[in-house]
């Protein structure tokens, strides 16, 4: 039996901790506090440390799933959290001021682990704002090297949505990996 680690990572609000939730075969475990800053315009909590799930596959393996805190304030927690994982999954909310800038952001405070592993985008909230489109989002990747990257419009709060993102970021990794 194996033990992987995949890091779900992205700003306030894109939907970690729903997504590590609605994938988790446990009960997910959470760190949420009041929100106590301009977050509480966004949501009323907040992640301050990680969100656990774990997720077990046919062959008896564990994918483990981490979501990290969004606030930049928490940084010193996405290293943390990235020792040890096999990929990173980057939500976006497409339906905040500007998401491309927020990936961009978010690339490159992940851009080591990102290159020494792999990632694969999920664009949250398009049903609420059609753009920037999927392309758009594939040409930010392009323009900042990670070339071609899986980039999805997912649901956070659905179980295929982000396991269709497991799968994909998994499949960069080994072409024939299975979640």
């Amino acid at each position: 039996m194996s033990h992987y680690k995949i890091i779900f990572a992205g700003p306030v609000g894109a939907g970690k901790t729903t997504a590590v939730s609605a994938a988790s075969d446990i009960p997910p475990v959470r760190t949420d506090t009041a929100a106590s800053d301009e977050v509480r315009d966004i949501k009323p909590q907040t992640t301050v440390a990680l969100d656990y799930g774990a997720m077990k596959l046919a062959d008896g393996s564990t994918i483990h799933l981490y979501g990290t805190p969004g606030q930049p304030r928490f940084d010193f927690m996405w290293e943390i959290l990235t020792e040890g994982g096999i990929a990173l999954i980057l939500l976006i909310d497409n339906a905040r001021g500007d998401p491309l800038r927020e990936l961009r952001f978010y690339l490159g405070a992940f851009s080591g682990f990102i290159r020494k592993t792999a990632v694969a985008i999920g664009v949250t909230h398009a049903d609420q704002r059609s753009t920037p489109r999927l392309a758009d989002y594939q040409a930010e990747l392009d323009k900042a090297g990670f070339g071609c990257v899986p980039v999805f419009e997912v649901d956070a709060r659905e179980r295929r949505d982000v396991c269709l993102l497991i799968e994909a970021v998994l499949s960069v990794i080994d072409p024939v990996a299975r979640a």
